[in-house]
């Protein structure tokens, strides 16, 4: 049995081509929702943006740090917690959040500014966890080409981001029509093609998924913890906490995984985990979102002291 380190699963060049489209055209999606004023609106709630934006950007992957000291695992898998921790929020948080009976508004503000950060972001925090803080010989190359990132994450990330907002400032009505299936279809598309990757590697899901199967339903779900006490801790509403814990738990990994096969060779455990957490937490995500929208109803339909 090969060891997981240098396990790498494989993925073609058309295949990597069509990952880059689809991420590209799932942040245009996400752009069609934004406007400037979620930029200003850092400016008019700066506390409750900067309680969030410090959740997602330094508690996650000091957390991370942490589950990597304590949990005994293999160095690609290290590194695949890495990078899923310096990757932006997922797309499907706004609407997890709206569903959940969370700050919507507050949620888009931070999906705006993160993800347009994570273009210089991403690849400096992840260039600093690889080079300074864990030292990793594998049998890959783990020289991280932080220029390179950025220019990639430019053409996936910012590129989709400016023209999704201009039409949605220039052609809204045309925006309005289009938007109603643009997201779905981006998710379905990307789930689609994980999924095919991940089936013509189906030996190695068998022969090690088990690795990171509860590893990352631990990660995930002490995120999404993590989060919402964070922002309680700095008394925020349940609604603003709700929101700081889905940005914190919903993570881009479908960014990571580009990032994985670009860079690093499909890496066998990085991508192992990357995969499983795109996968998982939309499923988390939902269930989450539900427990809290069940939780809302329950509320509204207690009488007050008034109605009795």
């Amino acid at each position: 049995m090969i060891d997981v380190d240098n396990m790498v699963l494989h993925f073609d060049e058309g295949q990597l081509r069509t990952l880059n489209y689809c991420l590209g055209f799932m942040m245009f999606s996400v752009a069609l929702e934004l406007k400037k004023d979620d930029f200003m609106r850092v400016f008019k709630d700066p506390k409750s943006t900067l309680v969030g934006l410090s959740s997602q950007l330094i508690l996650l992957p000091l957390f991370t740090f942490a589950l990597i000291l304590i949990w005994d695992l293999p160095q690609s898998i290290q590194m695949g917690l890495l990078m899923v921790a310096a990757c932006p929020g997922g797309n499907v948080s706004n609407y997890l959040v709206h569903r959940a009976g969370g700050n919507t508004a507050l949620s888009i503000t931070m999906t705006s500014v993160v993800t347009l950060t994570s273009v210089l972001l991403t690849p400096l925090m992840f260039f600093i966890y690889s080079t300074y803080f864990f030292k990793i010989d594998l049998g890959a190359n783990l020289t991280v080409d932080a220029s390179k990132m950025v220019g990639i994450l430019l053409q996936i990330i910012l590129m989709p981001l400016v023209l999704g907002m201009l039409l949605n400032h220039y052609v809204p009505r045309f925006t309005n029509r289009i938007k109603r299936f643009v997201k779905p279809l981006s998710i379905i598309l990307l789930l689609t093609i994980i999924a095919v990757a991940l089936y013509r590697n189906i030996y190695n899901l068998q022969e090690y998924l088990y690795l990171v199967f509860f590893l990352v339903l631990v990660h995930n779900g002490l995120a999404y913890v993590i989060g919402y006490q964070y922002a309680k801790w700095w008394g925020q509403s349940d609604e603003n906490a709700r929101a700081v814990s889905f940005e914190t738990g919903i993570q881009n990994a479908g960014l990571g995984l580009i990032l994985i096969f670009n860079f690093f060779d499909g890496l066998g455990g990085m991508a192992l985990v990357a995969a499983w957490w795109g996968v998982w937490d939309l499923v988390s995500g939902f269930l989450l979102s539900q427990y809290w929208m069940n939780k809302k109803s329950q509320t509204a339909t207690i009488p007050s002291m008034r109605e009795i």
